[in-house]
């Protein structure tokens, strides 16, 4: 994601853009898989933890970004799919690898609906798997 880029979907979000908040946008955006608070600031190690708190705090609140608890005790992070809120294409399972610790977004996949009685609204949708994943997996069973 180049500059021009992390700008307008900041922009798009009604976030201001400055250099932290791109260099975190496009540490998110570019990572092939969520992130957590640990993993950004070892990325980013000229920024300030604090501050980085704060701009996912803010992308957050923005929707920029969701938040996905996989039960490993780390919050971990991924862009929104949505233009200005999360959109349904956000809602998809994420599966944990037990061995590897890192949590994968499982796009392709849907989540089956699911009918909540009447008056109940829901927001979101958390929704994980949780095993080895293929890299691990073929480590402990390698292909002859």
């Amino acid at each position: 994601m180049d500059k021009k880029a992390c700008e307008e979907k900041l922009l798009s979000h009604q976030v201001r853009p400055t250099a932290n908040r791109e260099l975190v946008l496009r540490l998110i955006a570019e990572s092939d898989r969520a992130v957590s608070l640990s993993d950004i600031e070892a990325a980013l190690e000229t920024v300030d933890k604090s501050t980085i708190s704060r701009i996912l705090n803010l992308f957050l609140d923005h929707h920029l970004l969701h938040a996905i608890e996989d039960g490993s005790g780390s919050v971990k992070y991924e862009l929104c799919g949505g233009k200005y809120e999360h959109s349904v294409q956000d809602m998809h399972p994420h599966f944990y690898c037990e061995q590897c610790h890192r949590t994968f977004c499982m796009q392709s996949v849907t989540i089956p609906s699911v009918e909540v009685p009447r008056g109940y609204v829901v927001n979101s949708v958390n929704y994980v798997l949780k095993g080895v994943c293929s890299d691990c997996a073929k480590k402990q069973h390698p292909v002859r």
